[in-house]
């Protein structure tokens, strides 16, 4: 009975963890960016970040932390949180300015050198996207709620199944990026890193236009 609730719990979490992994987010374009210099490792080092943060969020949904979050705290989460995304879209679009070839002919900048580390761009792309706080202080703390009622292992077996999927879907994007790159011409490697860091930018002003919306209904 107790193998066929685990399996249950993680055949829950890969499903719940997939479908949010497959939606396109500022992780996910990070995750493309980081791939075209690090290789395919990169994609499961970003989801590391990114699992830290969650196993964080995850002990505080347990001792009843999400009840404490208000309104103002979530606007605080998207000002924040839309301004890093900004200033991380905006060193991308420099280091795509600045690419020659594969090789990066300028110093890079301390800027450019901190947002080079996998582990760290999956932490800060998951703190400063507002919906995946209030995501997992809503739906997926309800549901880490639930199966935690029926024992702490099914609750295990839940984030056990989420991190195999965000692992293995961030996998196959590095995989594939850093298998492709050696076929792209330097040209279309550039455009890669211009739509990312577009699209960061507009992950990051989008999410501080919602601030300002919601101080102005407040």
């Amino acid at each position: 009975m107790l193998t066929i609730e685990v399996l249950e719990a993680l055949l829950l979490g890969f499903s719940v963890g997939l479908t949010g992994a497959l939606v396109p987010g500022p992780m996910l374009f990070a995750t493309i960016e980081i791939s075209l210099k690090k290789g395919w490792l990169a994609g499961p080092q970003v989801v590391l970040g990114h699992m830290l943060v969650e196993a964080v969020l995850y002990v505080l949904i347990l001792l009843g932390a999400a009840s404490l979050v208000d309104s103002d705290m979530i606007s605080l989460i998207f000002l924040l949180g839309g301004l890093s995304l900004l200033v991380f879209g905006l060193l991308t679009l420099k280091e795509a300015r600045s690419t020659s070839s594969y090789v990066k002919t300028s110093k890079e900048s301390p800027g450019l050198k901190l947002f080079s580390n996998p582990g760290l761009i999956g932490l800060v792309t998951s703190v400063s996207n507002p919906y995946f706080w209030i995501w997992w202080l809503t739906a997926g703390g309800a549901l880490v709620l639930k199966e935690y009622e029926l024992g702490v292992i099914i609750a295990i077996a839940y984030m056990i199944g989420h991190w195999t999927a965000d692992l293995g879907w961030f996998t196959v994007v590095s995989g594939s990026f850093c298998h492709g790159k050696t076929l792209l011409s330097q040209k279309m490697h550039r455009c890669i890193l211009y739509t990312c860091g577009v699209f960061l930018v507009i992950f990051g002003l989008y999410f501080m236009l919602n601030y300002n919306n919601s101080i102005h209904l407040s």
